[in-house]
């Protein structure tokens, strides 16, 4: 019998598989179709740091600095009416998720700053989340905040929060950090049950004949992997917390990959809005012909096999690797 079970935030899962934050999250039947099809556990859509903000017009420090005007720096986000659950609204959504389905949900919080987000971080908890995800989406431009102030602000946001709530908290992180290492090092230290590599940032677009920035969403490719089993693979076991790859998961392959660089979980949205919440169980049942095939019995036994500390050349994750795969290219012959 193949055991796909796992551990993640304190819950025991079924599956390594889980929906990650996306539209899908809003559609409670959507959600029940996925736990039929084998997900391990849901994280509900973000609520963002700007509804509140908006509703409550107390935008935090760290969100004004380097801003002119209040007023103008709210112009750029959406209305309120445009984003699909509201505050009151998200609440409820986590309780009727939590009584149509038996898998652990987890909040989303989107933002930046402290804010009023440790009172909805508490409201989420009541709501019924079984965990939370903060997901920190900051763009640093102001030429006077330097790195260590940036770290500072992630610190003190997931410290806030993991006093705030008794639930346990992971952090979707950007790959961007100058010491990647030393900054997940520090978030556990701050609270952080569970670490999430990476957020994707969605870039815009310039057109040049209408002189305007193009905003549009492409959705992850497998292609994307690579930077996140990295990471993983060099964290595993030197952090005391439960690690999730999200971001180029789209097959079995690519959960297997995740699970052996030492990930609890893997998360997918793409795959999901691509092929839709079905896939789940295609993934699924791949993953356990795969895993007969080449005589697994369960997760926890592949888990972390190929990460730094279990392989025989761990410099591969490091500059060796860049050296080697640098020197292995081969012009096509023609």
């Amino acid at each position: 019998m193949i055991d796909l079970s796992t551990t993640y935030l304190g819950h025991a899962l079924r599956s390594p598989l889980v929906m990650s934050a996306g539209p899908l999250g809003e559609d409670v039947d959507a959600i029940r179709a996925a736990e039929d099809a084998g997900v391990g556990a849901v994280v509900l859509p973000s609520l963002f740091e700007e509804q509140l903000d908006i509703e409550s017009r107390d935008l935090d420090r760290h969100l004004t600095r380097g801003t002119e005007s209040y007023a103008e720096a709210l112009s750029y986000f959406p209305a309120v009416g445009a984003y699909r659950l509201g505050p009151d609204a998200y609440l409820d959504h986590i309780a009727r998720v939590k009584a149509a389905v038996d898998v652990p949900v987890i909040g989303s919080l989107n933002g930046v700053s402290s804010g009023g987000w440790v009172q909805y971080a508490r409201l989420i908890e009541e709501a019924g989340a079984d965990a939370l995800e903060l997901n920190v989406y900051f763009i640093p431009t102001d030429l006077d905040v330097d790195g260590r102030a940036v770290e500072r602000m992630y610190e003190d946001l997931v410290r806030d929060v993991c006093a705030a709530v008794g639930i346990p908290v992971a952090v979707k992180l950007a790959p961007f950090f100058s010491a990647m290492a030393h900054v997940a090092a520090r978030l556990v230290a701050a609270g952080a049950k569970g670490l999430v590599l990476f957020n994707r940032f969605y870039q815009p677009d310039l057109d040049v004949e209408r002189l305007e920035v193009v905003q549009d969403l492409r959705l992850s490719t497998a292609d994307e992997l690579r930077l996140r089993l990295r990471w993983v693979a060099i964290l595993y076991r030197r952090i005391a917390a439960d690690l999730a790859v999200t971001g180029g998961i789209h097959d079995a392959v690519d959960v297997l990959k995740a699970m052996m660089a030492g990930a609890a979980v893997a998360m997918m949205t793409s795959a999901l809005l691509i092929h839709g919440v079905g896939h789940l169980a295609v993934v699924r049942d791949a993953l356990r012909r795969w895993m007969e095939e080449h005589e697994y019995t369960s997760i926890r036994q592949m888990q972390g096999s190929m990460s730094q500390r279990a392989v025989a050349e761990p410099a591969a994750f490091e500059r060796a690797n860049y050296l080697h795969v640098l020197r292995s290219y081969r012009q096509p012959s023609r």
